[in-house]
């Protein structure tokens, strides 16, 4: 069989809230990528319902504050920003975006624009291409 499961290891980034109500910047949780080759975000949306667009943006820095960030260059990137992001007609979808950076560090945004309604969104970053497998289960 093909194995993904001691393959990956999933950490929270953003946990799945109350709903996001306006246009307040949401912010994920900062990836340690240390220990592992690959790195993406995914995310899914539950029932949208009002108007707005929500954009995601990557940063990254070797600081695990976060501090002297800057944001991923698109040739950092598999995916682009535009495709990770969506509007209210994306209702219960998934969208993803992959790190291929050389900083160990990095933070994921989703700004809302004209949000009149309810968002509902959660998301997971997904380690892979670990040094050490296979990796813990459940993860670490």
């Amino acid at each position: 069989m093909r194995d993904i499961a001691n393959n990956i290891n999933p950490k929270p980034a953003f946990y799945p809230v109350p709903a996001v109500t306006t246009n307040v910047v949401q912010t994920s949780t900062i990836l340690d990528t240390y220990g592992y080759g690959s790195a993406m975000l995914g995310l899914i949306t539950g029932t949208l319902s009002g108007a707005g667009t929500f954009s995601v943006a990557l940063s990254e820095s070797n600081d695990s504050g976060m501090a002297g960030s800057n944001v991923v260059a698109a040739t950092d990137m598999t995916g682009t920003p535009a495709l990770a992001s969506f509007d209210f007609s994306a209702v219960n979808v998934c969208r993803k975006i992959g790190y291929i950076g050389g900083k160990r560090f990095i933070q994921a945004t989703i700004t809302p624009a004209g949000n009149t309604g309810s968002l509902f969104v959660a998301g997971v970053w997904i380690l892979g291409k670990p040094v050490h497998a296979p990796t813990a289960n459940p993860p670490n």
